[in-house]
């Protein structure tokens, strides 16, 4: 590690999956932050740790060193930790004076999330969620389409994060224990509720359907939820692990055109494989134009080139929150209002109706969110990539 002398130090607490792949690599990758410490209590997993990021590294075996430490604790906590610790945690670093990034979901309640907004709030300190697929290619390649009124009025998003896993994997994300928050709804739901209230704006009903399909499986595994947002949108949201055949990850239907990607962003494809962003002089988050969506009619459509993926622009984000005291790329307000679209989800699929979201829930906390459907035709351009 090369770390400037006026770096903000980061620990990390959690180094499986989401802390290795994830958030580590994308610490270390940005200007103004340094990994500081890991939290783990893996001998293995601390090892790797030091052989990934240098001899330097601090590797602890519980967060209560991070608190001990005093003066010298870290200038923000990164949560990588299973979901059931990421309330608790996050609670400590917010009494400790310490800001705090939380891998999604932020909690199991809406009711815990807004607990912990409120405690930052008090404290004055920085509380953001890990959504890093607001930075997808795809997701960035929609967004430049509706801000130039490509589609016209849209009328209805479909959205899918589908898998092809006959076998169940095992541990707390596929767990029946309401206690770990497993399960598709919270793990890939939370990205697409957090992805649709982004580009469409609050929700006023939603209505599920969620079911645990494969045998030995004990959280749900196939789910679908379709969530009436207050200007009108509708999008129908799709997560499961028992798809042999993967749809189109996006389907946008507008008044004028519509909109048809298929494909996962590369970015986590490569962070598994040890590139980094930054590393060298390839492109970060670049796809092949054979991967590039469509944007058409039945008249004819035209491909669209996919703008870069940019996870490292998250914590680029978080690093100027810190330091100019800005809003962080996505608050807990946000996270919040995802979760309450969640558990009313969780309610409509156990009694099978549609819920209708009280005034304040399932909503976006940006002023500038655009109400879609209420947009006038207008044409535009497909988004271009630079």
């Amino acid at each position: 590690m090369h770390a400037a002398p006026n770096d903000l130090r980061v620990g990390l607490i959690g180094y499986g999956l989401a802390g290795s792949v994830f958030h580590a690599p994308l610490i270390a990758a940005t200007d103004g932050l340094t990994l500081d410490a890991v939290v783990t209590s893996s001998p293995h997993r601390q090892e790797q740790a030091r052989a990934e990021h240098g001899p330097r590294l601090r590797t602890l075996a519980s967060a209560n060193e991070l608190w001990a430490r005093g003066s010298d604790r870290p200038d923000l906590v990164v949560l990588a930790s299973p979901n059931r610790t990421h309330v608790p945690l996050a609670r400590q670093a917010l009494t400790a004076g310490v800001p705090v990034v939380v891998d999604k979901p932020l909690a199991g309640t809406a009711a815990e999330a807004a607990e912990l907004d409120a405690l930052a709030t008090d404290r004055g300190l920085l509380l953001s969620v890990f959504q890093n697929r607001r930075w997808d290619n795809d997701f960035r390649t929609l967004r430049a389409l509706l801000e130039q009124r490509a589609l016209g009025r849209v009328l209805r998003f479909e959205s899918r994060f589908e898998r092809w896993r006959p076998q169940p994997r095992g541990g707390w994300r596929e767990s029946g224990d309401p206690a770990e928050i497993g399960g598709l709804l919270y793990d890939l739901g939370s990205h697409l509720v957090d992805q649709a209230l982004t580009l469409f704006g609050p929700a006023e009903s939603v209505y599920a359907e969620s079911d645990v399909r494969r045998t030995a499986a004990e959280a749900d595994d196939d789910t679908f939820l379709a969530v009436t947002h207050r200007g009108g949108v509708r999008s129908h949201l799709w997560m499961s692990a028992t798809a042999a055949q993967l749809g189109p990850r996006f389907r946008v239907l507008g008044s004028r055109a519509a909109y048809v990607k298929h494909g996962l962003d590369p970015q986590e494809a490569a962070l598994r494989a040890g590139s980094r962003p930054g590393h060298d002089d390839a492109p970060w988050g670049v796809e092949p134009e054979s991967a590039w969506g469509t944007l058409g009619t039945l008249e004819g459509t035209e491909q669209v080139p996919t703008l870069p993926g940019a996870y490292p622009d998250y914590y680029a984000g978080i690093a100027r929150a810190l330091r100019e005291g800005t809003p962080p790329p996505v608050t807990a307000a946000q996270a919040t209002a995802a979760l309450r679209v969640i558990e009313g989800a969780r309610r409509s699929a156990r009694e099978g109706r549609t819920v209708r979201l009280a005034l304040g829930d399932g909503g976006s906390d940006r002023p500038d969110q655009p109400d879609q459907l209420a947009q006038p035709d207008q044409p535009g351009q497909a988004a271009r990539s630079s």
